[in-house]
């Protein structure tokens, strides 16, 4: 692997720049993306340069993808002419079905390998970008087949993902979208949903005095602009909605049982699935 373009030079794609430097990339690396996104890139590193998306996929071994995933759909049905024989295309979309089935699709030329890095701040743009930001978090990847993992394009990048210090987990497509709605998408959503519940409630900022660490802790997410849940939710709406009735139903049960010993029981399961979710996996 001698060159690499990352299309969408954000704080993901910049991420992964300043990772593969720090972890031996020699080769180059250049930035698809806006103008400024460019020059910030560029700024802190993590790009050589910038080239439109035709010359800088001609000349790619590896494409990866870290766009909105709007975005990264588009970019999915216009790449394949352009893509050198052999190469492979990844990506970090958050959701995977429906990119992994437009690959399928639209990509002959080179190999397809969905991916999705779990990780992120809530800052934006390369500015904010970390070459330590993938180290001990899970990367998940979604072939269509166990096959597709062990071509040379994939394993080359397998090993840049070792070297980075990703932790890589293989799902199907599907089951990664079910997993996150439960595990991500719902926390964010539960965020959202208690941060505007108590804007609703307690209109007056100081109020807001007698809110406790506690609110912070559970309303960071609510941090997170709409834009980028966006394409989210849209594109996994069946597995959200799935998972926000598990968490109704789990509402109405405890507001049932405010006073009984059932509440103390949810109490329970939750400081152990909250124990577990604090221990190395």
């Amino acid at each position: 692997m001698n060159t690499v373009a990352i299309v969408g030079t954000g704080l993901i794609g910049a991420s992964f720049g300043l990772a593969l430097r720090q972890a031996g990339f020699a080769g180059i690396i250049l930035g698809v993306s806006a103008e400024r996104a460019i020059a910030d890139a560029v700024a802190v590193g993590a790009i050589d340069h910038g080239l439109p998306l035709a010359e800088a996929i001609a000349q790619s071994d590896l494409v990866f993808l870290s766009q909105e995933i709007s975005r990264i759909l588009d970019t999915i049905r216009v790449l394949d002419p352009l893509l050198r024989s052999g190469a492979l295309v990844t990506d970090a979309g958050s959701t995977k079905t429906e990119i992994v089935a437009a690959a399928r699709r639209h990509i002959r030329r080179g190999q397809f390998l969905g991916g999705h890095p779990m990780a992120g701040k809530e800052q934006r743009g390369a500015s904010a970008a970390e070459g330590r930001l993938f180290e001990g978090r899970t990367w998940v990847l979604t072939p269509d087949e166990p096959s597709e993992l062990e071509t040379a394009p994939a394993a080359e990048f397998r090993h840049w993902l070792e070297r980075i210090g990703a932790r890589q987990v293989v799902l199907d497509s599907r089951r990664h979208d079910s997993l996150v709605a439960i595990t991500s998408h719902l926390a964010q959503l539960a965020s959202t949903a208690l941060a505007s519940t108590v804007f609703d409630a307690i209109p007056e900022q100081h109020d807001l005095r007698v809110a406790g660490p506690g609110l912070s802790d559970m309303t960071r997410l609510a941090l997170s602009p709409y834009d980028l849940w966006r394409d989210i939710l849209a594109t996994n709406t069946e597995a959200i909605d799935r998972a926000l009735s598990l968490y109704i139903q789990k509402l109405e049960h405890l507001r049932e049982n405010l006073r009984t010993h059932q509440c103390e029981e949810e109490f329970t399961r939750a400081r152990e699935l909250a124990a577990r979710l604090r221990r190395p996996i």
